[in-house]
């Protein structure tokens, strides 16, 4: 028997892509079903993420015109991130796996037909990834690269060119109901849950409509979450650098004594101010990074929810 699949699309201020992409979903489906991939009773579930346009109407629009449209809406702007694991745990109790996907269209549609056969064979994760960044510019495909190595060199287990294009299966979905973190951070989450897993290569295409999303300053804000929620090497690293500027100094008092001891020593402020400029710059360094990892402590302890539901498409 096929499997019900849920196709979960995070939305924030998608009014002018989700006309054009929400149509294609719908015919995936169809094309699913028809290759006896997917059940006919599969679904596409978007999740506004407290919107600022018409993103919700629009979602309301659709779900009226079409059985097959869900949709829910967060009380409030919470990330992307969070809108992704409102999809999954909203869609959990309702199908077999379920496939997220970004509402911009650059994502290849047809990679899903290869994502369900691995399903169909086993795997119970299946990650999108892309096989190049041809479409990219060199800035953008420079600090994209740059960014999974330092995430996978500061410890943090993520698929190198993955993002958010995975299938799931319902009881990996169940597995990472456990996981409470309020610092999400999916990309590096779900490879913790373990279960089968596999990769599944495309091409990646230009947005069809709309802005970005993800510029610049959120990738760096995500690579903090990443590296902060899944790894401690960075705290580690300052302990062994902490070790060998405390040598490094060591050495400097012994020679300090030495020349003055042998009456060498000329007065001067030069490298009194450098190494203390240099000692003050490793500790501001340290105690920031000591600081993220306090205040993720702090927001952990709160357990504040992770998304909150305020409207669905459907009643229950």
């Amino acid at each position: 028997m096929a499997p019900v699949l849920y196709i979960v699309v995070p939305c924030y201020n998608e009014e002018a892509v989700l006309p054009l992409t929400a149509p294609l979903f719908l015919k995936k489906l169809e094309e699913l079903a028809a290759k006896g991939l997917a059940s006919d009773k599969s679904r596409v579930l978007f999740v506004n993420d407290g919107s600022r346009d018409g993103t919700w109407e629009l979602i309301c629009r659709l779900a009226k015109e079409d059985e097959r449209v869900l949709g829910i809406s967060q009380s409030r702007n919470r990330g992307h991130q969070n809108a992704v694991l409102a999809g999954l745990m909203e869609a959990k109790e309702r199908c077999d796996v379920t496939i997220s996907i970004d509402c911009d269209g650059q994502d290849n549609l047809d990679a899903m037909d290869r994502m369900l056969e691995e399903y169909a064979s086993g795997s119970e994760v299946v990650y999108g990834v892309r096989d190049n960044r041809d479409t990219d510019s060199f800035f953008k495909r420079t600090t994209a690269q740059g960014y999974y190595k330092f995430l996978a060199a500061m410890g943090a287990e993520v698929v190198y060119n993955h993002a958010d294009y995975r299938l799931i299966s319902s009881r990996v979905l169940q597995e990472l109901a456990g996981f409470r973190e309020v610092n999400l951070y999916l990309r590096g989450l779900v490879p913790l849950v373990g279960f089968k897993s596999s990769c599944v290569y495309y091409k990646r295409a230009e947005r069809i409509a709309g802005e970005s999303h993800y510029p610049l300053g959120k990738m760096l804000g995500l690579a903090v979450d990443g590296i902060t929620s899944l790894s401690v090497k960075p705290l580690r690293l300052i302990t062994g650098f902490g070790v060998f500027v405390a040598f490094v100094s060591f050495i400097g008092v012994l020679w300090a004594l030495i020349t003055a001891l042998c009456g060498q020593s000329v007065p001067g402020w030069a490298s009194t101010t450098c190494i203390v400029c240099f000692v003050s710059g490793v500790q501001l360094i340290s105690l920031g990074i000591i600081g993220e990892y306090v205040g993720k402590i702090y927001l952990e302890t709160k357990q504040r929810p992770r998304y909150i539901i305020s409207q669905r498409t459907w009643e229950d």
